[in-house]
């Protein structure tokens, strides 16, 4: 007996690439549906050689379904995914509604699987942050060695945590550079996104911090440990797919830059790329499609005395989401639910 899993929010960048993953990973599921709403209705999407006719979510009964990855904006969510989660399907959102809720488990497998297993306190698990995601994937293993005090961490992420408008708004306007006729004003982003960053991502808040800066903040504490500090800026920048940060991180003892290297190169979802020569660092171009959690760049900061720096490159669509989503419902099916 295998799994019976809805997408929901099939069409969309985040949707599809649940269902290619679901397929790529040979995920065991008996049967599983596309959800959509009703103006996507019938829209066909790929799931591994086959083609799904999307379903109305709107009139979507869950009964009888194991789970739902959901794939839609925090207003939509808060209406089906508590209908999906009374009906006994468990929920895993990739939305920030349930991020912060004590009674909802926020995920990364490969940092705190063990907390799937308070899942039926709401039936539903939280999907991360895609910026935080990849962090946390990269300093679970290195607190559990050396304890992290601080993390100070600056952002590059890639037009795709916008969506298709952010992908269309970066194509467009750097066509339109080269042909002056053409102009392309900013509407997804709040200023010209080609050929340029935007220290901004998400609303403002009355810290001066932006809420994507506050999510990094909240969810490192809630999923790896509430001791540690962090502070972040995240910036838009004009990379189709692929998100990239780079890292400082203080702990409270020392930790030499090589045995971090190993740590690393040991840690589950990492692939250490770390030569001192051109090119040896991962760029966003080349993490696209791939599971992983790339790391370069690792070395001792000077300024500091326990203090490390590192680069971290994943694909937004796949680590920050996607990919994870799928990874939670594994270890949910390996942790609780025990079937397929």
């Amino acid at each position: 007996m295998g799994y019976r899993v809805a997408v929901v929010g099939a069409t969309g960048n985040v949707g599809r690439e649940m269902l290619n993953i679901l397929a790529e990973r040979q995920f065991p599921a008996d049967e599983v549906v596309a959800l959509a709403s009703r103006k996507s209705l019938g829209s066909e999407v790929s799931y591994g050689d086959k083609t799904l006719k999307t379903k109305d979510l709107d009139t979507f009964d869950f009964t009888g379904w194991d789970i739902a990855l959901f794939a839609i904006g925090s207003d939509a969510t808060k209406i089906y995914a508590p209908k999906a989660a009374k009906s006994g399907c468990i929920v895993i959102d990739n939305s920030s509604l349930y991020r912060y809720d004590a009674d909802v488990p926020l995920v990364v497998p490969e940092v705190n699987p063990e907390a799937v297993e308070m899942v039926h306190k709401r039936n539903i698990i939280a999907n991360p942050n895609c910026s935080t995601a990849q962090m946390v994937v990269a300093l679970k293993p290195l607190h559990d060695r050396a304890r992290i005090k601080r993390v100070v961490v600056s952002t590059y992420q890639s037009v795709s945590g916008a969506g298709k408008e952010g992908i269309d708004e970066l194509w467009d306007q750097t066509k339109s550079i080269y042909n002056p006729t053409d102009d392309k004003p900013a509407k997804k982003f709040t200023k010209q996104i080609a050929f340029n960053v935007i220290p901004h991502i998400d609303a403002f808040m009355d810290s001066g911090d932006t809420k994507e800066e506050w999510k990094m903040v909240a969810e490192t504490k809630k999923i790896v440990d509430p001791k540690i500090k962090v502070t972040a800026t995240c910036v838009r920048v004009p990379v189709f797919v692929g998100h990239s940060e780079a890292i400082n991180i203080e702990f409270e003892e020392f930790l030499d830059e090589d045995e971090a290297r190993d740590i690393l190169r040991e840690a589950p979802g990492i692939m250490v790329i770390d030569k001192r020569q051109d090119g040896g660092y991962v760029t966003p171009v080349e993490c696209v499609g791939d599971f992983a959690t790339f790391i370069s760049r690792i070395r001792q900061d000077s300024t500091i005395d326990n203090g490390l720096n590192l680069w971290c490159v994943s694909d937004n669509l796949r680590k920050g989401a996607a990919l994870n989503a799928v990874q939670i419902a594994e270890t949910l099916g390996q942790r609780v639910l025990k079937k397929g």
